[in-house]
């Protein structure tokens, strides 16, 4: 999986806005590393599963996650929180 470009839907915007300080200061850290390296095992990259199986996931911490979509070497971010935002897609 090579990354081109990163792109963030308004959802995933806005979402990322209510977040904790520290939790965006994580999450600016992921991208970064997401960006020069996605299979860092840090970020525990994972294609999803059953109605979610377009989607890949990787995390920002043991929480909190980032839903993103793969489109010719672009990542769309779709959507960021704890773990419950699996059942918000």
């Amino acid at each position: 999986m090579k990354i081109d470009a990163i792109e963030a839907s308004p959802r995933f915007t806005k979402q990322l806005k209510h977040l904790p300080d520290t939790v965006k200061e994580k999450a600016e850290k992921t991208v970064k590393l997401f960006k020069n390296d996605p299979f860092h095992p840090s970020l525990r990259l994972h294609r999803l599963s059953g109605k979610l199986k377009n989607y890949w996931s990787i995390s920002i911490d043991l929480k909190y996650r980032i839903i993103f979509r793969m489109d010719k070497g672009t990542a769309n971010f779709l959507s960021v929180g704890s773990h419950a935002i699996y059942e918000k897609m």
